[in-house]
């Protein structure tokens, strides 16, 4: 049976940066929130598109000819097979990412983070 998710609530259960947790599924996607600070590695998602959306904080997206930067209420769909480096070097941000389900955060199953459920 479906029931709301209340996004406050859930990123209230962790405090760890760069570990996604999935809060929803649908088609084939996961819905994971994330808190991030600093910076990731520069990795690519060869075979999925991915989605940001900023939910606090700022957060800011290294592609390889370019910066675009998000406030909250703003989000970006990474293309597959794109460059990124996602950073937020300003302090934590919480996004909600979604990803096709099973998708590795790094680009590669050997040294991503595994999504949990929560």
């Amino acid at each position: 049976m479906a029931g709301k998710v209340v996004l406050a609530e859930k990123f209230g259960q962790f405090a760890e940066h760069w570990a996604p947790k999935i809060v929803a599924r649908f088609n084939g996607n996961e819905i994971r929130l994330c808190k991030v600070e600093g910076e990731y590695h520069w990795h690519s998602h060869p075979d999925t598109d991915e989605l940001f959306l900023v939910v606090e904080g700022e957060l800011e997206i290294d592609f390889r000819d370019r910066t675009e930067k998000l406030s909250p209420g703003e989000m970006i769909v990474v293309p597959a097979g794109t460059e990124h480096r996602p950073r937020a070097p300003h302090g934590e941000a919480q996004l909600f990412v979604m990803d096709t389900e099973g998708t590795p955060n790094s680009g590669d199953a050997a040294t991503a983070t595994l999504a949990v459920d929560i």
